[in-house]
């Protein structure tokens, strides 16, 4: 998403609000896939034999029977709750960081790849760090009424005030060890976008500015592709330990991200780690599409009325 130009602090909060208005734009048109998401990577899947549309279509059904319409959005609010400090956070350091790094770019002045990976890897375990308890809240809130004999979260604030007195800060902090893991996502995901940008834009002898909302798309679903199928593993392991501070069964806990990969692979093998796999790139590819393109169009828009030299801020 940046674009490797020198940036101010009106860029970092253009970066930020509309980083954050797209996010929200995807998140809350996928809401329902990443309902049947979480609920399948935390309690496997519902038959698998089935094929992936037909797990799609029980599921939701199974939601709409149990919880109404209303179910499909489970956990939105935590999602969208998160996703300005989410964006605050990865931009200002990635910004900054490229700035840092800009003595290291390859033969045509952009950011060489490796110097890429490094932004986006420190930008990403910051946001993994700060934003952890928001995701924590919103994987319970998708899986709670799953568990028998839980307490029912009524809103954010209800979840965190029930995770604290439970549980300790601590628990707000479950899946930080494989939310860190998941760092490799965003460091391949945004050096690969980046390059097949200016892939696009040297193909056509322009630049990424001038590119098509039709060649972003295509830039942002193979980035999200290339880095989705390498690290899943990870969301599955977090989303796992995440959701089981809820679970009332001692033998359904686990007390690590280790002990976790150990039973998943003693008793699923390495299909255990991509549970919900086909259902999550069928949420996350048009999702990044949505929130790529977005950004990248309304970040153009308002430079296009506001250009960086008449409001220097």
């Amino acid at each position: 998403m940046a674009t490797g130009e020198p940036r101010n602090g009106r860029d970092v909060i253009y970066d930020v609000v509309f980083g954050a208005s797209a996010g929200a734009i995807a998140a809350t048109l996928m809401s329902a896939l990443d309902v049947i998401k979480t609920k399948i990577q935390v309690l496997g899947r519902p038959d698998a034999k089935d094929n992936l549309g037909s797990v799609i279509v029980s599921s939701l059904q199974a939601i709409i029977i149990k919880d109404g319409p209303r179910g499909l959005y489970c956990g939105l609010s935590a999602t969208l709750a998160a996703l300005l400090p989410n964006w605050a956070v990865y931009f200002t350091v990635y910004g900054q960081l490229k700035e840092l790094l800009e003595s290291h770019v390859d033969d045509n002045g952009h950011l060489n790849f490796g110097a890429n990976v490094i932004a986006a890897s420190v930008a990403g375990a910051a946001t993994a760090i700060t934003t952890n308890p928001l995701w924590v809240v919103k994987t319970r809130l998708q899986t709670q009424k799953e568990r028998v004999g839980v307490e029912q979260y009524k809103s954010i604030s209800s979840a965190f005030r029930h995770i604290v007195h439970k549980e300790g800060f601590v628990g707000l902090y479950s899946g930080l060890l494989p939310s860190l893991a998941g760092i490799s996502h965003v460091a391949i995901q945004f050096p690969a976008y980046e390059k097949i940008k200016f892939y696009l834009a040297e193909r056509d002898n322009k630049t990424t500015r001038d590119l098509s909302p039709g060649e972003l798309a295509i830039a942002s679903s193979v980035s999200k592709i290339l880095a989705s199928l390498p690290t899943y593993p990870h969301e599955v392991i977090r989303s796992i330990l995440q959701e089981q501070g809820q679970a009332t069964n001692s033998k359904m806990r686990y007390t690590g991200a280790i002990e976790c990969v150990k039973k998943i692979y003693a008793k699923e093998g390495l299909c255990g780690f991509y549970r919900g796999c086909g259902t999550n790139m069928l949420r996350t590819t048009p999702s990044a599409v949505i929130t790529f393109t977005s950004y990248e169009m309304i970040n153009r828009f308002l430079h296009h009325v506001h250009p960086p030299h008449n409001n220097p801020f």
